[in-house]
């Protein structure tokens, strides 16, 4: 989609609507928000809709409308979008549903849709269509919340009804556009993206997504957001196990493609929230502020109650109540009673309540501490107005604060009901930020903390997606000693051992590499050898090799004799997988037998670097034992990496669609890593 024809579909300077209900709101919802360019409308029946004289057939247009609103069924709908192309139209937006949402004959009527299309943008089908409050447009079948405004966010969702309930929002949140998608027939996500970036009115973007049709294009339009460091914000509906597991195997039990959307996200620093509130109060603070420098904040109230529940939601968060120093605490403490205890969270207590001059100088000597933001928590009553007044005058005094300052502050309630509405407004006009929920604050401000962190780092490559042609069902799974020959080859350490087929054999080869050994049965049907007993470790003499080998030979005919490692630091999990969307990827985690019990894992994707590997790492619940805990000795980290990228270059170079390497066994440091089971599938 090139960005002239989706400019001119989004800020149209001309509108035609093409139908009955659904168009007569498209009118009246353009004219609410003052639209002042031409409309016109489109009935084969009607003498006009919303007061303006219909013509009845798109020829008979006196030129060829920017933007056009389509609400009559799924095949006349295609024929007036043949039409608007042959007249030169901008684009259109498609109401009707019945095109790829049902099934196989919705599918070809939609390439029929794309035929008539022929390059011009479409926004839809199955869709609301889009608002832009900045020029006054609502090609949109309904009512809705937006108001005109001058800068704001653009919102990107997927489902009309979602977009039209935030539109309905009363918390603050400057909407510039509100853009419903639906099938995303010839105009994606990430031409939308593009779009928006391309308007310096548009401060941040908030995205709902279901699923992402185009991972790559979606990539390169986050990375652009990353460059011109506009914030994204995204709801990722489906936390579902990936419907694209190859197997039974660890690794493929261990994530799922949710898992591997929240990983995307992180990478390009798009902050992913799970709910709508979280969704709108992130995106506002965004808005009034942009991203937090640091991630010291404060934050202010009248009570020790509060105070300490701030103190506990911060838990767990990338920002912090760092400690005030001697001398800021002296300062804090001149402006207030002598039996206030001051610290941070503040609890001020109310000997200053209603006293605006010394309010605003505790609230001033607080602020400038150099936190990235300060939160004063306040909470009107549900009164009149007249009865609010020393509520109005703590606030007042923030903003006087605000004012002497610089600094950034947030006005914080607790519920929406304990914010009127007019200090919403007054808060903007200060510059503060009126913000909702203890928690949702904290979050939002944890959220543009990591945000801000993203655009300093400018070397985030472009994902690289390994896809199979086709994945085959009748994969070539290899024994465990076809596999290590193969991980072998790309550097990985594997213990020295040897097939063999019969007790004879087996003494031999365990006299060469002398005990303890390990014996295992080996056979490609075997997925987990230690679940059916097909494993025997620490044999430390040749009765005990004889004994195993009569108990194994009664499970398969072929047995792998090994040298057991011993002395290993601790188990990890080494693995490569397979998604539709992201294609291969990797996993590293916690290993053993217990590793799915553990949960303690972190995918990967490509392209991966040795700092990306050791991040994961240092992820891991397991990672203090790598550093050296409690006394012991500390494992080799850099052998893990070398693993991890050997891994790295296996996949990118061979057929294999997946692969455990489980346990990993970790020894100390300079020792290396040695892979002591492998599962390879190839495709």
């Amino acid at each position: 989609m090139t960005k002239t024809n989706l400019s001119r579909l989004i800020s149209p300077k001309s509108i035609a609507v093409v139908g009955n209900r659904g168009a007569d709101f498209a009118i009246r919802e353009s004219q609410k928000l003052g639209f002042t360019g031409k409309i016109w409308a489109i009935h084969p029946t009607r003498d006009s809709i919303e007061g303006i004289d219909c013509y009845r057939d798109i020829r008979d247009l006196p030129e060829a409308p920017d933007a056009t609103f389509i609400a009559v069924n799924a095949e006349s709908a295609i024929d007036i979008v043949a039409d608007l192309k042959s007249i030169g139209a901008g684009g259109a937006v498609l109401y009707a549903s019945g095109f790829g949402e049902l099934g196989e004959a919705g599918v070809i009527r939609n390439q029929r849709l794309i035929e008539a299309a022929d390059g011009m943008p479409l926004i839809g089908p199955n869709c609301y269509g889009f608002i832009n409050s900045l020029d006054g447009v609502a090609l949109w079948p309904d009512v809705h919340g937006c108001e005109v405004i001058k800068k704001g966010v653009a919102i990107i969702t997927q489902s009309g009804n979602i977009g039209l309930n935030m539109t309905m929002q009363s918390v603050g949140l400057p909407i510039a556009y509100m853009f419903t998608l639906g099938n995303q027939t010839n105009t994606n996500i990430s031409d939308i993206i593009h779009s928006m970036l391309d308007d310096d009115r548009v401060n941040a973007i908030g995205l709902h997504v279901e699923g992402i049709n185009d991972i790559e294009m979606f990539d390169d339009a986050a990375r652009r957001a990353l460059r011109k460091k506009i914030p994204i914000v995204a709801i990722k509906s489906g936390r579902t196990v990936s419907s694209a597991q190859i197997a039974l195997t660890h690794t493929s039990s261990l994530t799922g493609s949710d898992q591997l959307y929240s990983v995307f996200f992180e990478r390009l620093g798009i902050a992913r929230v799970d709910t709508v509130p979280e969704f709108l109060e992130t995106l506002k603070l965004l808005s009034i502020f942009g991203p937090i420098n640091h991630n010291g904040v404060a934050s202010m109230s009248c009570s020790g109650g509060e105070a300490g529940m701030m103190a506990d939601l911060i838990d767990g968060l990338d920002i912090s109540f760092p400690s005030l120093d001697k001398a800021h605490k002296q300062r804090v403490k001149d402006t207030l009673n002598e039996y206030v205890e001051v610290d941070n969270p503040l609890d001020y207590h109310t000997f200053v309540w209603g006293d605006r001059q010394r309010t605003s100088a505790c609230f001033k000597q607080m602020i400038s501490g150099g936190f990235a933001a300060t939160m004063l928590l306040l909470d009107w009553p549900k009164t009149e107005e007249s009865e609010q007044q020393d509520w109005d005058i703590t606030f007042l005094a923030l903003c006087d604060a605000v004012a002497d300052t610089g600094e950034k502050a947030i006005i914080l309630a607790s519920i929406a009901d304990c914010m009127p509405k007019r200090i919403i407004g007054e808060c903007l006009k200060y510059g503060v930020a009126p913000m909702i929920g203890l928690d949702l604050c904290l979050k939002a401000l944890h959220h543009s903390y990591r945000i801000g962190q993203s655009f300093n780092n400018s070397s985030i490559p472009s994902l690289k997606v390994i896809s199979s042609p086709s994945i085959k069902t009748n994969n070539k799974a290899l024994t465990e000693f076809e596999g290590k020959e193969l991980i072998k080859t790309y550097g990985i350490s594997v213990p020295h051992g040897k097939l063999i087929s019969s007790s004879n054999e087996a003494l031999k080869v365990a006299q060469k590499l002398s005990y303890p050994v390990t014996l295992k049965v080996s056979s490609a049907d075997l997925v987990h050898k230690s679940e059916k007993g097909a494993v025997r470790v620490n044999i430390k003499n040749p009765e005990m090799l004889n004994k195993a080998c009569e108990d194994l030979m009664k499970i398969g005919p072929t047995l792998l004799v090994e040298k057991m490692i011993e002395g290993a630091i601790s188990e990890l999990i080494i693995g490569v997988n397979y998604d539709p969307t992201f294609g291969k990827y990797i996993v590293i985690g916690s290993g053993g037998i217990l590793v799915e019990l553990l949960n303690d894992s972190i995918p990967l994707l490509l392209p991966v670097t040795r700092e990306d590997a050791f991040v994961a790492l240092s992820k891991l619940k397991v990672y203090p034992m790598l550093q050296g805990y409690r006394g012991k000795p500390s494992a080799d980290i850099d052998a893990v990496i070398d693993v991890v990228m050997s891994v790295v270059d296996l996949i990118t170079s061979s057929e294999i669609i997946e692969l455990d390497i489980n346990p990993l066994l970790v020894m100390t440091k300079g020792d290396g890593a040695i892979a002591v089971d492998a599962l390879v599938k190839l495709n």
